[in-house]
């Protein structure tokens, strides 16, 4: 399927657009223990272990790095075969969309995951892992600090978080059209206004990062568990914001931090009875 066709799936059209597999509503199934696990991880530097004690480079296999993509390798290695493709793009968003806005108020933004990481996931991947989202919360963050609302803050976000959505399932959709119906683990959103980077910010950017991030986490993110993807819960987890689990710059995650977020993974690539995230929790509401 081509990325145009992909990006003309709509909700109600996802099913038509999968290439004739089975509905994508219904969940793919754990890859059978005997069965070698083809794993494509799309993601920004967190899919690079940026902020750990060993980081990768893209399109590596890592074997010894400390970040997730790696150490979600090595864990199911200890029971199968496991081949690795990390499409993880530096300082990378979801969409062309949010690169261009984030570029307009001075952001260095290298590419987006539709163009950038869709199109290469190989075609036999049957586990395929996104975590979206944090580079777009900072982008979108910055530019409504910077005047982008307007006078209408409220329709901005609304407008933000709806494209977030849609873009996210131009994602999904390309990614089964490549790879038929891999079982596909997204990762949703901590409330950035709770993690240490955001400690310095002003009131009204932190008000931003927190909006944007439970918006997009409870509207875009948790409801693709109605399109079978196993949706990891970061944003209820009391651990996501821990400081202990960040690095120096306090928003990458360290090796603990990474090393949280593969254990959830995992569990979301092996168990079946993987939990649905929550739609409310005391971390959604860190700021009145």
């Amino acid at each position: 399927m081509s990325r145009r066709l992909a990006a003309a799936c709509g909700l109600a059209l996802l099913a038509a657009c999968s290439d004739g597999n089975d509905s994508p509503t219904d969940p793919a199934p754990i890859p059978d223990p005997a069965t070698p696990i083809v794993y494509a991880a799309v993601g920004a530097s967190d899919a690079l272990g940026i902020g750990s004690s060993m980081p990768c480079l893209p399109l590596t296999e890592c074997t010894n790095g400390t970040g997730y993509v790696p150490t979600i390798a090595r864990t199911l290695r200890a029971t199968r075969t496991v081949s690795v493709t990390n499409l993880g793009i530096p300082a990378g968003v979801l969409s062309p969309r949010i690169q261009n806005l984030g570029r307009q108020y001075g952001r260095t933004i290298v590419g987006n995951f539709i163009e950038g990481a869709m199109p290469f996931v190989p075609r036999d991947s049957n586990v395929v892992t996104i975590l979206a989202g944090p580079n777009d919360v900072n982008a979108v963050g910055e530019a409504f600090e910077r005047g982008a609302a307007g006078a209408n803050q409220a329709a901005y976000f609304d407008d933000q978080v709806r494209q977030f959505g849609v873009e996210y399932r131009e994602l999904i959709a390309g990614i089964r059209a490549r790879a038929g119906q891999p079982r596909i683990v997204a990762a949703n959103l901590p409330n950035f206004a709770g993690i240490p980077y955001a400690s310095g910010y002003s009131s009204m950017r932190r008000q931003g990062l927190q909006t944007l991030s439970v918006r997009f986490t409870r509207e875009a993110i948790n409801t693709l568990v109605g399109e079978g993807v196993a949706v990891v819960d970061l944003m209820c987890d009391a651990r996501s914001y821990e400081a202990g689990r960040y690095s120096s710059d306090g928003y990458h995650p360290n090796d603990a931090g990474y090393a949280l977020i593969a254990e959830m993974m995992v569990r979301a690539i092996t168990d079946a009875s993987f939990s649905a995230p929550r739609d409310d929790c005391p971390q959604m509401r860190l700021l009145p």
